[in-house]
């Protein structure tokens, strides 16, 4: 123990960590084990190990479960990130050691304000260019798929969460309300958020809710169907009443049918969206991309930094 507490120790391990996270969430050492496919007695040898190298309790224990001291809550925090940063570099590193490395870009389907064919064009005119994979992910999952490696560089509509990203505004857009043609609410010259109480939206929140932060929205009155996979699946669900929906003007453009009636919303915020990459990022493809992307949306009437 006295290693732990004179700096001694030669340090934490990520299988220590990955323990740890594995019994703090779990609250529970048999359960933990399960999950970590070993037996529980050297689980709990391990935890205890931990403990001593530190210096400090992290769990409190009783017969039937465990909780974490103040000093567990902190290593869970910070396991937790290093467990990702341990992740997300093994996924980079398996993407470089590639014998073709790609430039992994993330998406939401239809949320590229018009601008991807163009940004890959002129992208690939890049001497730093590399072959761009497209990597799609639904709402509010492209900053994460960056941060945790999946991706390198992704187009993300804010708000999002920007700890470990720099980014690149690239436009406004306004949203369109997509509705059943058949909805009353089709046939009104003029809509407010307020309209659209009891309406869902794709994800299952709230349609009058919308522009409130994410961790506020609360769920939609009556549940929709289990979230759709794909732009095919929303029109559908549109189409029969059972969501509504917010697309950016681009989308609604691409997408006409005579089941969906789109319609502007007064009080409805608008689409802004960022290219967002890793701080730490040193790589010439990711550069070529932001460049590329920041030149196409400035030659569409939408300078880089007017969102």
């Amino acid at each position: 123990m006295s290693g732990g507490r004179n700096g001694g120790s030669n340090g934490l391990e990520v299988r220590q960590l990955r323990y740890f996270v594995a019994v703090a969430e779990e609250a529970h050492f048999g359960r933990a084990a399960a999950r970590l496919g070993m037996a529980q007695p050297p689980l709990s040898r391990a935890i205890r190990a931990l403990e001593r190298q530190l210096g400090v309790a992290l769990l409190t224990r009783t017969t039937r479960s465990v909780a974490l001291t103040p000093a567990g809550e902190v290593l869970l925090r910070e396991a937790r990130a290093v467990l990702d940063a341990v992740a997300a570099a093994e996924r980079r590193t398996r993407n470089a050691g590639r014998p073709r490395p790609q430039l992994r870009v993330a998406l939401k389907a239809g949320y590229d304000g018009g601008l991807l064919p163009a940004v890959l064009a002129a992208y690939e005119r890049d001497p730093a260019a590399l072959p761009a994979e497209l990597v799609m992910a639904g709402r509010g999952e492209q900053a994460a798929a960056v941060r945790d490696g999946r991706a390198d560089v992704a187009f993300v509509p804010a708000p999002f969460a920007g700890e470990g990203l720099d980014s690149e505004p690239l436009l406004t857009e306004p949203r369109l309300l997509a509705i059943a043609a058949g909805d009353p609410l089709a046939a009104r010259p003029a809509l407010r958020l307020a309209d659209l109480a009891g309406k869902a939206l794709p994800d299952g929140t709230a349609a009058d809710q919308e522009g409130q932060p994410p961790g506020l929205r609360s769920r939609a009155a009556v549940p929709p169907p289990p979230a759709p996979r794909d732009l095919a699946e929303i029109f559908s669900l549109v189409e029969i009443g059972r969501i509504v929906w917010f697309p950016p003007v681009s989308v609604a453009e691409r997408h006409p049918r005579p089941g969906i009636a789109y319609r502007p919303v007064a009080d409805l915020p608008p689409l802004r969206l960022s290219l967002a990459w890793p701080s730490h990022s040193r790589s010439p493809a990711v550069a070529a991309f932001v460049r590329a992307a920041a030149a196409v949306a400035a030659e569409a009437g939408q300078p880089a930094g007017a969102a």
